[in-house]
């Protein structure tokens, strides 16, 4: 299929690490590619460049908040505006920190429910009206310890718990127009601090079937699949985690 007829797809949070190669698999598929980021300007820019050179005309930056929900409408008008359509929306954007019980504060809350939550919520809905237009689709980037939650993150379990659901419900509210689907990712990529040291990491390694990490390109090549090659697959959540969820 040539690039038009792919179409043009948002990724949020796609200036870096899972997103950022969502973005390239899909932009290497065809489809034209708004590259949503918030504080990673200059990682947004730098990625945008690199498609363009690629393929002229083909990728744009589009900085935003999520957290700011009645900003959310004017940010998704911004995205169709690029090329005048949007056929796919990758929520992607998430937040992720340890939350003790006893120690939960606000600012937890409303950081991890309002990214991994409230955001895709909204901006789903901001979205609906030209998603259904194209007779598109979404796709939520949950986790595997939506359903099996992750001892210490009770609270980030918890929002991407409420996305599973959330993306079972949107699928029945946008259908048949609309599919949404989900992935859930596995050990694919270590946060960028200290949460998980050597060995914590090497013990989830252990406990997984294929007993290795998997990369963002697994998580990629899966958004991929549910947005060009699953025609009669809405409401349902993939994990793509190397067999660990099977026996957490």
């Amino acid at each position: 299929m040539m690039m038009d007829e792919k179409g043009v797809v948002l990724v949020t949070g796609a200036a870096r690490r899972v997103g950022a190669q969502t973005a390239r698999e899909l932009h290497r598929a065809g489809w034209r590619v708004v590259i949503h980021h918030h504080h990673s300007v200059a990682a947004a820019r730098a990625l945008a460049d690199e498609l363009n050179a690629i393929r002229p005309g083909s990728a744009a930056g589009l900085r935003g908040d999520l957290l700011d929900i009645e900003g959310l409408p004017a940010l998704a008008d911004v995205a169709c505006g690029f090329w005048g359509r949007l056929d796919a929306l990758v929520n992607n954007a998430s937040s992720f920190h340890p939350t003790p019980v006893g120690a939960i504060t606000g600012q937890d809350w409303d950081s991890l429910v309002g990214s991994n939550f409230k955001a895709p919520l909204f901006l789903t809905q901001a979205l609906a009206p030209e998603l259904m237009a194209r007779d598109g689709c979404v796709v939520n980037i949950a986790d595997i310890h939506a359903e099996r939650p992750l001892a210490g993150y009770a609270l980030y379990s918890a929002s991407k718990g409420a996305l599973a659901t959330l993306t079972r419900a949107l699928a029945i509210e946008l259908a048949p127009r609309v599919r949404v689907n989900g992935v859930a990712p596995g050990p694919i990529q270590w946060p960028e601090n200290d949460l998980f040291d050597a060995a914590e990491r090497a013990r989830i390694v252990e406990h997984t079937l294929l007993r290795r990490e998997g990369h963002p390109q697994d998580i990629a090549r899966t958004v991929r699949f549910l947005i060009e090659d699953a025609p009669y697959i809405t409401g349902q959540i993939i994990a793509v985690d190397g067999g660990r969820s099977a026996h957490l």
